[in-house]
């Protein structure tokens, strides 16, 4: 599952709290090759590489997607979302536009939802709250807002991030409406087969008695 929203939409908060909340979740850890922020840490927010770590992995193959945002090289390991796809968990991820259209071309499963923030200045007040950006910085950020709120035709889904606990219940909802979905169900044949195979017994056991 692909979270995108511009900076500041709320995609991250969203993941985080969805992880505290559900047990079948798993969190896939980015590379970045931007400086850690306050409370960060390297192997559970991001992997922080140097330019030249990430672009020996990308060189590699090891990245299910990565791209340049706003200066700086982000990517999904393979290697993360297959660990968590191991666990038999669903895997949950805040990546940007560019990034999620490389991701479906391996992972043509994902379900992409759309972080859409109430306005847009609730969207500024929240890069600003940051205090991280300069105006060259916070330019970059904008451009690139715009850009990705007009490809969210792209998406299967679009979550208002109007208040954090109703967003968060929505995707929630999300996740268990995609996990009945027939195609996910897993061992669905051999279950039904099971059902089907009792009440034919019981069927028969039925008409030979009455016969």
């Amino acid at each position: 599952m692909i979270l995108s929203s511009p900076s500041g939409g709320g995609k991250t908060t969203i993941a985080q709290e969805l992880l505290k909340r559900r047990i079948d979740l798993g969190y896939s850890v980015s590379c970045t090759t931007r400086s850690p922020r306050a409370g960060e840490i390297d192997g559970t927010d991001y992997f922080f590489l140097t330019p030249e770590e990430f672009q020996a992995a990308r060189g590699r193959g090891e990245f299910a997607e990565s791209a340049d945002v706003h200066g700086h090289f982000y990517g999904t390991l393979k290697r993360e979302v297959d660990l968590v796809l191991r666990s038999s968990r669903h895997v949950v991820m805040d990546i940007d536009v560019q990034g999620a259209k490389q991701f479906v071309e391996g992972y043509p499963d994902s379900v992409l939802i759309f972080i859409l923030p109430p306005d847009g200045q609730v969207l500024l007040r929240r890069l600003e709250a940051r205090g991280t950006e300069d105006p060259e910085s916070m330019a970059r950020r904008l451009k690139s807002a715009i850009k990705e709120l007009r490809s969210v035709g792209l998406y299967h889904y679009v979550v208002l991030n109007a208040d954090l606990d109703k967003a968060v219940e929505a995707v929630s909802e999300i996740i268990d409406a995609e996990g009945a979905k027939r195609a996910r169900v897993s061992g669905l044949d051999k279950r039904i087969e099971g059902i089907v195979h009792d009440l034919e017994r019981q069927l028969e056991h039925i008409q030979r008695s009455q016969s």
